[in-house]
């Protein structure tokens, strides 16, 4: 009598470590092993990840307080957004800061890791470290030593200029300078990372395009243009989508410096989430908020993404 296909199971002696029972044995131990490693992972952002994430997409569509039972009130929270005058002030201030934000970022970042990358440099690990230890400090204690810095009776830096003729005056109680105040110092905070990252890329470029591009007569500009900046494209794109998610996240030296004043001309979306959620305990129009910051940053980051593949598969 001829065995059933269907459940026979070969002998072990048949069984060896190249048969294809053994290595379908193998790969799945192999999974069960990953899923027991990943396991914890995948609770903690379970729990403090998406679990917050989708509760506050639902809050987003109540009237939540924090002090009340939530209820069902549909898109109204998002439709109010647009006739809530400061909540639109406050996006209009966040375009703002990352319109000075982005540029200024990424042009200091770039020109002083291209500095940096030059081999007659005295002392580059020196201050490389020290260019980059600015990212590692707090960002409320840098705003806080910024705050004393600038102090209009007590800072050092209002009172060297004044001898040279330069008063500053209470920048940051000014409505004009107030913004562009905190955007610097976010941009004094982060743009040593970013030097990082361009210095790796500068590092990608091959020293033989250099050397053609002088043969060919080009000068310092031409070789910018036509050799380092092609060959940090891929840099730039990351420099970009995270210098724009970091600008749309901007609050603790806001927070710390101005309070969001002076009359709301430092309020980004960060700090008005952090106002109507935590001071007027509107979490319905707060959760609301991050939402649309949310999607705001979703579709220019794909955006910048497709932009940069388009451009990719042309100059293949």
């Amino acid at each position: 009598m001829r065995a059933s296909s269907s459940g026979y199971k070969p002998p072990r002696s048949l069984v060896t470590s190249d048969s294809p029972v053994r290595r379908n044995e193998m790969k799945r131990a192999q999974t069960r092993m990953g899923w027991l490693f990943s396991a914890a992972a995948i609770v903690i952002i379970g729990a403090f990840v998406f679990y917050p994430a989708f509760y506050a997409l639902w809050m987003s569509f109540t009237n939540a307080t924090g002090f009340n039972k939530p209820q069902f009130i549909g898109v109204k929270n998002y439709t109010d957004l647009f006739s809530n005058q400061d909540a639109v002030h406050a996006l209009l201030n966040t375009l703002i800061y990352t319109v000075i934000y982005m540029p200024l970022l990424i042009i200091v970042a770039l020109a002083v890791a291209m500095l940096l990358n030059r081999d007659d440099l005295p002392l580059r690990g020196f201050f490389r470290s020290a260019i980059f230890l600015p990212f590692v400090i707090s960002m409320a204690v840098a705003a806080m030593a910024w705050q004393f810095i600038l102090d209009p009776n007590l800072g050092f830096l209002p009172y060297w200029l004044s001898k040279i003729g330069i008063h500053m005056g209470d920048v940051l109680g000014s409505a004009t300078w107030a913004l562009p105040t905190v955007t610097v110092v976010g941009v004094w905070k982060n743009f040593g990372y970013f030097m990082v990252i361009f210095l790796a890329g500068l590092q990608g470029v091959s020293h033989e395009l250099y050397e053609a591009a002088e043969l060919d007569g080009c000068g310092a500009w031409r070789k910018f243009t036509s050799v380092t900046l092609p060959g940090l494209r891929s840099t730039m794109t990351y420099v970009v989508i995270m210098a724009l998610i970091q600008s749309f996240q901007a609050f603790d030296q806001i927070y710390v410096m101005t309070s969001g004043g002076p009359d709301h001309m430092t309020e980004t979306v960060v700090y008005r989430i952090y106002t109507e959620g935590f001071r007027n305990f509107h979490l319905g129009a707060a959760s609301a908020l991050s939402y649309v910051l949310l999607v705001f940053t979703f579709i220019v980051g794909v955006i910048q993404l497709v932009l940069n593949n388009r451009y990719e598969k042309e100059s293949m």
